[in-house]
């Protein structure tokens, strides 16, 4: 395929990178520098591309690389901890305040329906990126590096510089937080 092909096949997912990079990254121009790397590897090993995946998997598989550089260099560059509520506090109250105390939720979640029609539903996924975007910098980025980028758990705590069981209690909050947001934006519509 001439480069020129290459390069309008590669343009034409720009938007879905864009939109993958955004959600881990939480930085404009951290995830505009991630795809533009991305477009520029992928139209440098355009000859390499043996097909055996879709160009957008290929593509993906190329940013997740980009995204998880960016986070080991920002990583080196400036600690963790930051004033986001990440370290406990009056979250572990609230998170008690779910469950009864034999364990079970105090207010069991409604019926979502079928799932795998929910995710093809585009204004799910709008609701569904805004409530990834309106966690905590580093619960988001957790999120979505086991669940979207399905990174392993010791993975994770290399790359965000916490214990296993830190990263067991973020992944937890994340969970319950993205729940929660979805019941009200999404699940709670009649």
């Amino acid at each position: 395929m001439p480069v020129s092909a290459a390069a309008a096949e590669i343009e034409q997912h720009r938007a879905y990178l864009m939109r993958y990079a955004s959600l881990q990254l939480r930085d404009a121009g951290a995830a505009e520098d991630a795809v533009q790397d991305t477009l520029m590897a992928a139209l440098e090993g355009w000859d390499r591309f043996s097909a055996q995946s879709s160009v957008k998997t290929w593509l993906t598989g190329i940013l997740k690389h980009k995204i998880i550089d960016h986070i080991r260099r920002q990583s080196r560059e400036q600690p963790l901890i930051s004033g986001d509520g990440e370290n406990g506090g009056d979250e572990a109250d609230a998170i008690d305040a779910l469950f009864l105390e034999d364990g079970h939720w105090r207010h069991p979640p409604s019926d979502w329906g079928n799932p795998d029609k929910v995710l093809e539903n585009k204004a799910f996924m709008a609701v569904f990126e805004q409530c990834v975007k309106n966690l905590p910098a580093k619960t988001g980025r957790a999120f979505m590096m086991r669940e979207v980028m399905e990174l392993s758990t010791d993975d994770i705590c290399k790359e965000l510089g916490v214990s296993t069981t830190n990263c067991w209690v973020i992944l937890h909050r994340a969970r319950l937080s993205l729940r929660e947001c979805l019941e009200m934006k999404w699940f709670g519509k009649s």
